[in-house]
């Protein structure tokens, strides 16, 4: 069954819908939202529904106890392998091409088809390597 969808609500999907690539924290998105009238606790009420409908990803980060939501039920966001760096958190779509190669190979060697959406590869960004 569909979940109505509430001014409030729409306003906190069009907020996740605008920022895909970045690993959140509720505080982070109640701080953003507060201006709308949108409570902590209604923050976290959807990050909990849009985990449990598949449109949110949980992460931690190494040495921090932070939970980190991240949206991955954007249009920009479907169909596409996700860089994500262990040092800062930040996430990256892989070029398309490349991540076609990848899958491609993957399926053709090891007979094995890669849920792209839900695919992340962990890594060090190139700002934090230097």
């Amino acid at each position: 069954m569909a979940k109505y969808i509430t001014k409030q609500r729409r306003i906190f999907l069009d907020y996740l819908e605008f920022h895909p690539d970045e690993p959140l924290t509720a505080k982070q998105i109640a701080e953003a939202l507060s201006s709308e009238n949108i409570s902590v606790s209604a923050v976290y009420r959807n990050l909990s529904d849009l985990e449990a409908e598949g449109k949110v990803r949980r992460s931690t980060r190494v040495g921090n106890r932070e939970t980190y939501f991240q949206y991955v039920d954007a249009d920009a966001c479907k169909a596409c392998l996700h860089l994500s760096c262990k040092k800062c958190g930040k996430t990256f779509h892989m070029c398309a091409s490349n991540a076609k190669k990848i899958t491609e190979n993957i399926k053709m060697n090891e007979s094995f088809v890669v849920d792209s959406q839900n695919t992340v590869i962990y890594g060090i960004c190139v700002g934090c390597k230097k």
